[in-house]
């Protein structure tokens, strides 16, 4: 379980998706930062770097990909591991998110197991 020094942004516009999430990431001792739309994740993540983002990929607005890829041009952010939340199956936005940089997908309806998972490869013990 990672320390609660870490410090997660998720963005989501659904916030039954969000707060769902959010209570997870809780539970496994992570410090949780939420944002209801890309313009205020980014907002927020450019204010105060997260450890990782989980960003919704379709949002009205400043979707996921523009999220990842205006936080990939910031050097405070650059770095940070981002991962897709996303119920769409389309292979070709996969492509399109990992070729902008994105280092996971999760699936919707979240599942508890493999949000710890993603953390766990993302925060390895130790």
């Amino acid at each position: 379980m990672p320390p609660l020094t870490r410090k997660i942004l998720l963005i989501d516009d659904d916030p039954v998706v969000r707060e769902a999430a959010a209570m997870m990431l809780r539970d496994e001792g992570v410090f949780v930062l939420e944002a209801s739309c890309g313009v205020e994740g980014i907002e927020m993540a450019l204010r105060s770097p997260p450890d990782l983002v989980l960003c919704d990929l379709f949002m009205p607005g400043v979707d996921g990909f523009g999220v990842l890829a205006r936080l990939r041009a910031e050097p405070a952010t650059a770095g940070v591991p981002f991962v897709f939340i996303t119920a769409s199956t389309d292979e070709d936005d996969s492509r399109v998110g990992f070729g902008l940089g994105a280092d996971d997908y999760l699936h919707k309806p979240l599942d508890g197991d493999a949000l710890v998972a993603v953390i766990a490869r993302h925060f390895p013990a130790g």
